[in-house]
């Protein structure tokens, strides 16, 4: 990609030869002569004397510096920004793995990809273009919006709500039992039924192997 498309992409201001190749971006120490880096906080300004980067995005009053430059208000913003324009992760296909093990009153919506190993559970309602990985585990009653993207071994616990456009990854719980407990008389504890769901809205990531417990009520 030149770099006076990624510029324009960004809605940058270029500064320099815009018919450079970018094949990639990477910071200002491990940058080739072919990448991108970008620089937001001054205190690492002498790396732009060593550097081997092709073009570097840059505040917008920044001084004049001896590469290609792209001048915009967010530096690191558009810093990840452009690291989509390189890399895609891999979406599986659409299907059902034959291993996995969806029940009869589930409802799942269009185009989704369920992966080897997972569960949905009764009176799950899950929506369009959903991936479930494999060993996701969706408990009964469950409800989930659209564009659901949940990684190996999550878990969505019993009756729970997710918006749309919510991805759990690697490991997450939602709706485990929070702690609870009542003192007996003889000194033991008494677990209190968590009875409570764990809601998230829209636009949420919660990032692995963390856990959204579900409360008493």
């Amino acid at each position: 990609m030149k770099l006076k498309e990624i510029a324009e992409r960004l809605d940058c201001t270029l500064d320099g030869e815009g018919e450079i190749e970018i094949t990639g971006v990477n910071s200002l120490e491990r940058a080739g002569a072919g990448e991108l880096s970008f620089l937001s906080n001054r205190k690492y300004t002498p790396l732009l004397q060593t550097t081997r980067a092709g073009a570097v995005l840059l505040p917008k009053d920044f001084g004049q510096v001896g590469l290609p430059a792209l001048r915009c208000p967010e530096p690191y913003l558009a810093f990840a920004k452009a690291l989509e324009f390189f890399y895609k992760p891999p979406r599986p296909a659409a299907g059902v793995h034959p291993t996995a093990v969806i029940a009869p009153s589930a409802r799942v919506g269009p185009n989704a990809s369920i992966g080897p190993y997972a569960v949905v559970e009764e009176d799950v309602e899950i929506g369009s273009n959903a991936v479930l990985h494999s060993h996701v585990v969706i408990y009964r009653g469950a409800k989930i919006g659209n564009d659901f993207y949940a990684h190996s071994h999550a878990v969505v616990r019993e009756f729970c709500r997710i918006g749309n456009r919510v991805t759990l990854q690697n490991g997450v719980i939602i709706g485990a039992d929070g702690f609870g407990f009542a003192k007996q008389s003889d000194g033991s504890q008494y677990k209190i039924v968590q009875s409570g769901i764990a809601i998230l809205e829209d636009d949420v990531e919660v990032q692995a192997q963390s856990c959204v417990d579900r409360a008493t009520v």
